[in-house]
C-alpha cells in the first residue's frame, strides 16, 4: 500500500492557551499547543504529539524572542507521512532561506572533506616511511629551537620595559 501524503495548512491562535501558564513557560506552552493542535486536526493516532515533529528552523523562529514572548497566532504548514506529521513555516521568511541554503553549503564542504579523508591510502615502502620520520623529527626539532627563541626575546623585553618606564617613588612604596 502506498504511503499518501497530506499537506495542510493551519493558523493557529496561540494567545489563549499561553496566557493561562507562567510568563517564564509561555514559549513552551506555544510548543506544546502546535503539537496538539496539529495532531487533533491531522488525526494521529491517538492524537500522540510524539509523533508531530516541528522543523528546526520553524521551532527557533518560536524561541527567538525568548521564552516569555511567543507569537500570538502562526501560520503552518503539516505534512503527514505515514503516521508522522512534519510542521514547517506556511511561508518562509527570506532569513530562513539565507539561513538553509548556508547550512547546507556547510553540510557540502564536510562531506567533500569526509570523502577525501575516507580515500584509501596506498602502502609506503620502507624508504618512504624513513623519509617521513625524519621529516617530522626535524620539524619537532625547528620547534623547539623557535620556542626557545621566543622565551629568550621575551626574557629580554620585559628587562626593557622596566628600564624605559621607571615607577614614581611613591608607587612603589
Amino acid at each position: 500500500m502506498a504511503e499518501t501524503l497530506t499537506t495542510r495548512e493551519y493558523t493557529i491562535p496561540l494567545r489563549r492557551f499561553w496566557k493561562n501558564v507562567q510568563q517564564y513557560n509561555r514559549t513552551a506552552k506555544a510548543v506544546k499547543t502546535i503539537k496538539t493542535y496539529v495532531a487533533k486536526h491531522m488525526k494521529v493516532a491517538d492524537r500522540d504529539v510524539d509523533k508531530v515533529k516541528l522543523d528546526v528552523y520553524f521551532n527557533n523562529e518560536l524561541w527567538f524572542r525568548g521564552r516569555a514572548n511567543p507569537p500570538a497566532k502562526i501560520t503552518v504548514k503539516a505534512t503527514k507521512e505515514g503516521e508522522i506529521v512534519k510542521v514547517t513555516f506556511a511561508q518562509q521568511p527570506k532569513h530562513i532561506t539565507f539561513a538553509q541554503a548556508r547550512h547546507a553549503k556547510v553540510h557540502k564542504q564536510a562531506e567533500k572533506k569526509a570523502e577525501t579523508k575516507e580515500a584509501p591510502k596506498t602502502e609506503q615502502t620502507p624508504e618512504q616511511k624513513k623519509d617521513e620520520q625524519e621529516k617530522e623529527q626535524a620539524t619537532a626539532q625547528a620547534k623547539q629551537v623557535s620556542i626557545k627563541q621566543d622565551n629568550k626575546s621575551q626574557q629580554k623585553a620585559t628587562k626593557v620595559d622596566k628600564a624605559q618606564h621607571p615607577q614614581r617613588m611613591a608607587l612603589k612604596k
